[in-house]
């Protein structure tokens, strides 16, 4: 089989080469840590041998079916793809920050107003104020503590919606000096000569107060979108493409599949580990539908090796037999 990747972004990668490419990442198999865009460079690092192509800068608009074998997928540059198979692994799909209800927000937008942290060192002994009360801003706010010369948590409630060891990691940083954390409360101007100089806090009870910054990042989630995708006649719930997961996560067109957070089914968890567990057995039915009668032989890289597309063969290391006396 051979693969070929449409992306709307300039670069494979997706969410972690786009918006947290230096975030480090805990929770993948051999990686004690791992930084996401470095985990993007491994991958395609990987796939090198079996040689894919790349569609980048282009986004899939729609499909037709060719022929009963054939489908044929068109850009929104007019890219006509053929295949045999379609594999939607869209993340998010489009996904656009929510944004806190701020008068003249736009304004400050790239002007010390971000929505994502791409690269931290930007963030190297300045003041910086994050808003939010998940993952992400716990995650930052942890992570850009030992970068910015002054970090500072806002949230409008007391209790985070995050994982459980970061809350208390906050905790511990507020204690040591490291993190100033006010809650609850809110964000309620951005103020600024041409830039993000201060922004306004209004606690809970309490008379509204600025503070200087030089950086603010509300971490309120992002609002994902399907696009296109979603007028492909596919079954949607929730804002995500429902597969059959007890078999091969196809969708309800036949030779249509759909991996990764873009799907949805009962115990589904969005984990980039999953997303892997998934498209390894997507790929496995492709091979099926694409070989009919053809036995499916899995084989142990470990034993056998790698073949590439290449015509060149990674032999996988001899097994060292030592007597024990």
């Amino acid at each position: 089989m051979k693969c070929h990747i449409i992306d709307a972004l300039p670069q494979p990668g997706g969410q972690l080469a786009e918006l947290y490419p230096k975030k480090p990442i805990f929770d993948i198999p051999g990686y004690p840590s791992v930084n996401a865009g470095e985990l993007v460079d491994n991958l395609m690092e990987q796939i090198k041998q079996f040689q894919p192509g790349f569609t980048l800068g282009e986004t899939a608009v729609s499909y037709t079916k060719a022929d009963d074998e054939w489908f044929e997928v068109i850009t929104n540059k007019g890219t006509v793809h053929r295949a045999k198979a379609i594999a939607i692994a869209g993340g998010l799909g489009t996904f656009e920050p929510r944004k806190p209800a701020l008068e003249n927000i736009a304004d400050y937008e790239e002007k010390g107003l971000e929505y994502f942290v791409k690269e931290p060192e930007h963030f190297r002994n300045k003041k910086v104020v994050i808003a939010g009360g998940g993952d992400s801003a716990l995650d930052w706010s942890i992570f850009l503590s030992n970068v910015a010369s002054e970090v500072t948590l806002i949230h409008r409630r007391n209790e985070f919606r995050g994982a459980l060891d970061s809350v208390e990691k906050v905790q511990d940083l507020k204690n040591q000096g490291k993190i100033k954390l006010i809650t609850p409360a809110e964000v309620t101007a951005i103020k600024g000569d041409g830039k993000v100089e201060a922004i306004t806090v209004a606690p809970d009870g309490q008379d509204p107060y600025d503070m200087e910054t030089d950086y603010f990042i509300p971490l309120f989630g992002l609002t994902p979108k399907l696009g296109e995708i979603g007028n492909w006649g596919l079954n949607i719930e929730k804002n995500a493409i429902v597969v059959n997961n007890a078999l091969d996560y196809q969708t309800n067109i036949d030779g249509i599949y759909a991996i990764g957070d873009i799907n949805t089914y009962p115990g589904k968890l969005k984990l980039i580990l999953c997303g892997f567990h998934e498209a390894t057995l997507m790929c496995q039915s492709v091979y099926n539908r694409l070989n009919p009668g053809k036995k499916f032989v899995l084989k142990y890289t470990t034993v056998s090796g790698v073949d590439g597309f290449d015509g060149s063969r990674k032999e996988a290391e001899k097994a060292v037999v030592k007597k024990i006396d």
